[in-house]
């Protein structure tokens, strides 16, 4: 059995939106006891989160063995430019050097040994999102008109106890429901190639049962996740076969991210 969860990292920003060190990092991420984490919204080198080597400080907060982080955006979001898009895209491991610059995106990590490691660029939509956020030249908060960020998914095909195997995907879809179900729709063509049974965790900015639906698996947890501190809605999602029996499904609030921490126990030799 594994315990496999999803967490909306928000750069490390606690409930007060300030950007927590290295070290906070880790004391936040105390409490976490999962297998194979899916983290989105991962900072590498970025000024606004003390140019923390995010995935490198989560891995060992976590104790991974493995992991790797893909970086969706190189450079800083700004919302006086579009997105520049990492392409190709980057996946990096713990025996990788750090990209030159800072990045954004997401990353998967694992305490189980990983047989093969693959990636899969998803595009981005046309939306435009409105947020609060500083002004760069200021320093004070306003509202901006955000652009889609480019979208990936990281597949993890685990080495389980027993010889046993299943494959994880990580992922963060568009805030645009129609361009999130049209790469939700292209993750499930990947699904079939990959070694089964296939598990989607991640920020799919999708309610309910619909990203179940469209993916073709079950909903192994059905918790509000969306925001933190009073949950109404549930964005964040762990998807397998139907097969598969959910063990102590449960969503908690964490000292940092705007989402809460999503997770589930299966058993994946039994798929």
């Amino acid at each position: 059995m594994i315990r496999v969860g999803t967490l909306n990292l928000a750069s490390g920003r606690d409930a007060g939106g300030r950007s927590l060190d290295a070290p906070a990092l880790a004391a936040a991420l105390a409490g976490v006891d999962v297998d194979v984490l899916a983290v989105q919204e991962v900072d590498v080198a970025q000024p606004r989160s003390h140019s923390v080597d995010q995935p490198a400080a989560l891995a060992a907060a976590l104790g991974a063995v493995d992991w790797r982080f893909a970086a969706t955006v190189t450079g800083t979001p700004d919302p006086f430019r579009s997105w520049r898009p990492a392409d190709p895209p980057l996946l990096r491991g713990p025996d990788d050097a750090q990209a030159t610059g800072p990045h954004y995106g997401v990353a998967l990590f694992s305490r189980v040994p990983v047989r093969r490691w693959a990636v899969r660029s998803l595009g981005a939509g046309r939306a435009r999102l409105p947020l609060q956020a500083p002004d760069p030249r200021t320093g004070r908060s306003r509202w901006w008109w955000f652009p889609d960020e480019p979208r990936i998914a990281v597949a993890a095909e685990l080495q389980l106890a027993g010889g046993g195997g299943c494959t994880v995907v990580a992922t963060h879809l568009s805030f645009a429901p129609h361009t999130a179900l049209r790469q939700l729709a292209r993750l499930r063509l990947w699904a079939r190639s990959l070694p089964g049974p296939v598990l989607l965790a991640g920020d799919l900015n999708l309610v309910g049962p619909v990203p179940g639906r469209v993916f073709g698996a079950g909903r192994l947890v059905r918790a509000p996740s969306y925001p933190a501190d009073r949950p109404r809605v549930q964005f964040d999602h762990v998807l397998g076969p139907a097969s598969l029996t959910a063990h102590d499904p449960r969503a908690r609030q964490l000292p940092l991210g705007d989402h809460r921490l999503v997770e589930v126990t299966v058993a994946p030799a039994l798929g």
